[in-house]
């Protein structure tokens, strides 16, 4: 029988080739390989684009990211609470801008790097302190090709995900590093690898338990625990080991702390009168059923699935109940067998952060959610087959080809659904496809319509999402788009109120009194075009598209020194072929021909015919958010 119960007897074989002739050997192979895989599978994001799906908050529209790595975007990123505090992750796609420019191949390919790595420090983590060269790396294939984990690396905008897991893997590694031999410089690098990565999302907040969940297994630090592991570690009581974490769950509570004012300042955080805690409570409870069906069964998966936004039916939620009931009562029985009850409370635990109880936006669940827990799942399942098949060590073969059938199966799944993250129209069309009453999904698809340049098509989509839920801002917002672009000002004025009324949201409010303004502006309206484009600094002052609008404002007005420096801020804000031609119209106007030749020039730079740059100058600028 093998030394490691479950794996593979070729392991013991007295002839082996010589690049396999070491633990070492074979683990830096089997990593390459891994590593391969995750490229292979996950290559064809190289020709996505970006999507209209927070793309444009965290990259496209956001001109700290477009200036690249500058003081000023650092001081911002530590200092801002812009949808969340998230300064490592600002900074990320920072250096992202300025490698890659708007090439959204670049971006993604910093995604799927960072998941590579992710896998394979999984894959070191586990085999060094398990011993287990087999098991360790399944679980770290399951996690590199499962395709729950495909929302997390082919969205851009979920780089926090992937880097976040990057900083909590090294964490652990480091924890382990500190564990053989506890000292002070040790445990500095856990704290300075653990603040990086709630530095990159706050979801780590769980760490300093998911530590005493690896004391219990496999680093076995609690007194009177056998160990079973590859290491041996120095052990300590119970009250030693918490007392231990205790810095780090202050600093857990801290960024608990900014976390909810950041995301209360964004707008984010749904209120009680709009999902009660009852519903919260029943949703959570069915979502870890639903999380635990879709490891096991991937299908139908969707990058937002609507909340039910009342009570669930009884029998949904007292399924849930009792499956999440009866596993923890059978692998709190089956407690020598440690890996259990770790790999479920991992799964659990690592969950509460974003299970709904505090409810962030409208979905009832999101595929991200699960990149992290889902190793306790893939640990459960890896090891319990192993410890079967242990008991038959003639099986390993039969072992080994269903693994790979699983993997084989789980990649093809998976390859597809990284392909529907290719554009926007082809996720949102996707989501429409698998769910029901989506107005999120409708929203999203027309956008991405208004973006193709088919707006009839697009307007019907924002009409369902007003359909579906008459107090969504953002279908009302689309609609005056809409309207506003087909020159029915009237009507796009009152659509753009009726968003204002609707939301808190400070993007949505900055890019829809954008758009009111300009819509006040064309009907001659000088003064409520003022107070909304003054309203829209108010919420962002660094919006280009604002000091654009009221460039024109002032010029209409022939407050032609007025426009010149809102003109001039718009550029300094972000270079657009539009406010260069704009600003060279008006220096015309005012008499400054060598300085309107020379922003001329600039405009044409920019654009890719004279044409078209003459066309933007005088096209309406409508923004969507």
């Amino acid at each position: 029988m093998p030394s490691n119960p479950g794996e593979s007897t070729i392991s013991s074989r007295a002839s082996r080739p010589a690049l396999f002739d070491s633990v070492e050997k074979r683990r830096l192979v089997l990593s390459l390989l891994l590593f391969a895989a995750v490229l292979l599978l996950y290559g064809q994001t190289s020709h996505f684009a970006f999507l209209n799906y927070d793309d444009g908050m965290y990259v496209l529209q956001n001109s700290h990211v477009r200036a690249g790595i500058t003081w000023n975007t650092v001081t911002w990123a530590f200092t801002s609470t812009y949808a969340n505090w998230h300064p490592i992750t600002w900074l990320s796609h920072a250096l992202d801008y300025d490698l890659f420019r708007l090439n959204a191949g670049g971006h993604h390919f910093t995604s799927v790097l960072l998941h590579a790595l992710n896998v394979v420090l999984l894959f070191w983590l586990l085999a060094r302190a398990t011993g287990r060269l087999g098991a360790s790396f399944v679980v770290a294939a399951l996690f590199a090709v499962h395709p729950l984990n495909a929302e997390s690396v082919a969205w851009i905008s979920e780089r926090k995900n992937v880097l976040s897991t990057t900083f909590f893997l090294m964490t652990l590694g480091a924890y382990g590093w500190y564990a053989l031999k506890p000292g002070v410089k040790r445990y500095l690098a856990i704290v300075v690898l653990f603040a990086l990565g709630l530095a990159s999302k706050s979801m780590l907040v769980t760490l300093p338990f998911v530590l005493l969940l690896l004391d219990y297994w496999p680093l076995n630090r609690f007194l009177s625990e056998k160990s079973e592991g590859a290491l041996s570690f120095p052990q300590a009581s119970a009250s030693r080991l918490v007392i231990e974490k205790l810095p780090l769950f202050l600093i857990s509570a801290a960024d608990c702390i900014i976390t909810v004012v950041a995301q209360r300042k964004a707008g984010a955080v749904t209120t009680f009168e709009r999902f009660p805690f009852g519903v919260r409570l029943e949703n959570a409870i069915y979502s870890y059923a639903a999380y635990l069906g879709k490891a096991f069964w991937p299908a139908h998966l969707a990058n937002i699935y609507p909340h039910p936004g009342n009570s669930l039916a009884l029998w949904k939620v007292a399924s849930a109940a009792a499956l999440l009931v009866i596993a923890s009562l059978a692998f709190l029985k089956l407690r020598a067998s440690r890996y259990l009850i770790v790999g479920w409370l991992f799964f659990l635990g690592t969950l509460v952060p974003v299970i709904g109880l505090v409810q962030v936006g409208d979905q009832a669940m999101a595929d991200r959610y699960v990149y992290i827990p889902l190793i306790g799942i893939f640990v459960i399942a890896v090891w319990g087959v192993a410890e079967i098949s242990a008991r038959s060590p003639s099986k390993a073969y039969l072992q080994a080809s269903a693994a790979a059938v699983v993997l084989c199966i789980l990649s093809i799944v998976s390859y597809r659904q990284i392909g529907y993250w290719k554009d926007s129209i082809s996720l949102w069309s996707h989501t429409l496809d698998i769910t029901q009453n989506n107005f999120a999904a409708e929203n999203g698809l027309g956008g991405a319509l208004i973006q193709a340049e088919r707006p009839d098509e697009a307007f019907l989509h924002f009409q369902r999402a007003a359909a579906i839920a008459p107090n969504d801002p953002l279908s009302h917002a689309d609609m005056g788009t809409y309207l506003h672009q087909n020159g029915r000002l009237p009507e796009a004025i009152q659509q753009y109120e009726t968003a204002v009324k609707l939301t808190s949201n400070p993007g949505l409010l900055a890019n829809t009194y954008t758009n009111l303004g300009s819509a006040y502006r064309q009907t001659g309206d000088y003064a409520r075009a003022q107070q909304s484009f003054t309203r829209a600094l108010q919420l962002d002052p660094t919006r280009f598209n604002v000091w654009l609008q009221l460039g024109k404002l002032a010029s209409d007005e022939g407050q032609f020194d007025s426009a010149i420096q809102d003109y001039s801020r718009s550029i300094e804000l972000q270079p657009t072929a539009e406010g260069y031609l704009q600003l060279s119209r008006v220096l015309d106007l005012a008499g400054h021909h060598p300085e309107a030749a020379r922003a001329r020039d600039e405009g044409l730079k920019l654009s890719n015919d004279r044409a078209a740059a003459e066309q933007a100058a005088r096209a309406l600028s409508v923004e969507r958010f």
